[in-house]
């Protein structure tokens, strides 16, 4: 298995690009976050195995992140790099556990019936990797539980527009039932990626709580911490701009590879957030326009 650094540099996700503003220190303790998370995800996703042996696998990475949390002698290379970062910022098992369930969500479902049931799996995959990260972080006043809560939820939804083609593909539809039905959307259609008016309605709303979401996250950040939740900014401004993206293109995302910002756009909207945040600007990085 790899070490964090390497599964981090491999990557070309938002997130590990929005580390470039934090501090050394924090710096590899999120990349041992970003890489725990990948491996997590990358087991749940590898369809060639079956269920049952991925679901073994997901508890053994949940047992060795307990030892990690613990201060005990994980196995897994990313694990024993979390250990360390795990007691620098006192990291909760808890939140770890929470994670892998949301993970095992993908294991035992491809459907989702309902909103609140939807709202669920964002807050396991997404929102609770928001409270872990806040930890390290590290800030002042609790109000940024609050503002992970929001912004978790608010880029998951942004994926999820973004990668139904992907997960179409795969058989998965992450856009509820009830929606689906109240605008009379076909699952049949959706994955044979037909588009229609239905379909724009169903990725309307999704997209309104997302920005509900966004919105919510700009209003709680507490001025405080703003300098230190500048990552966290960062991702908010990259993935609100994609959501921007796919409204003006009324969510054309069955046709073609998933929309995504070109890499310099990403860096200026980063460098921009953390140019706001570091001379003290308290307008909102994203949910305005």
């Amino acid at each position: 298995m790899q070490d964090s650094a390497t599964i981090t540099r491999k990557s070309a996700s938002n997130l590990a690009l929005s580390f470039f503003a934090l501090g050394r220190e924090k710096r590899d303790a999120m990349a041992v976050l970003y890489a725990f998370c990948r491996e997590i995800d990358d087991v749940a996703d590898e369809d060639s195995r079956p269920v049952d042996e991925r679901r073994a696998q997901l508890a053994e990475w949940r047992e060795d992140v307990r030892r990690a949390c613990n201060g005990g002698d994980p196995e897994i290379p990313v694990n024993r790099e979390m250990r360390s970062v795990a007691k620098r910022y006192g990291l909760s098992f808890d939140l770890f556990d929470e994670l892998i369930r949301g993970v095992e969500m993908d294991l035992d479902r491809d459907r989702y019936e309902s909103w609140e049931e939807l709202d669920l799996y964002c807050h396991r995959v997404a929102s609770v990797v928001g409270l872990l990260s806040i930890e390290i972080f590290e800030y002042s006043d609790s109000a940024c539980h609050e503002y992970a809560h929001h912004l978790g939820r608010a880029l998951q939804l942004t994926n999820i527009l973004r990668d139904i083609r992907n997960d179409a593909e795969r058989g998965r539809i992450y856009l509820p039932r009830c929606e689906l039905n109240r605008h009379r959307v076909d699952e049949t259609d959706l994955l044979s990626f037909h588009y229609s008016d239905g379909f724009h309605e169903v990725a309307a709303e999704a997209a309104v709580r997302a920005r509900g979401h966004y919105q919510k996250a700009a209003e709680v950040l507490p001025v405080v911490d703003r300098r230190n939740m500048v990552a966290a900014e960062s991702m908010g401004a990259v993935y609100w701009r994609l959501l921007r993206l796919m409204e003006k293109m009324r969510f054309q995302v069955l046709d073609g590879p998933p929309m995504r910002l070109s890499k310099q756009e990403k860096i200026w909207l980063v460098f921009r957030t953390w140019w706001r945040v570091r001379f003290g600007s308290i307008q909102p990085n994203y949910g305005l326009d």
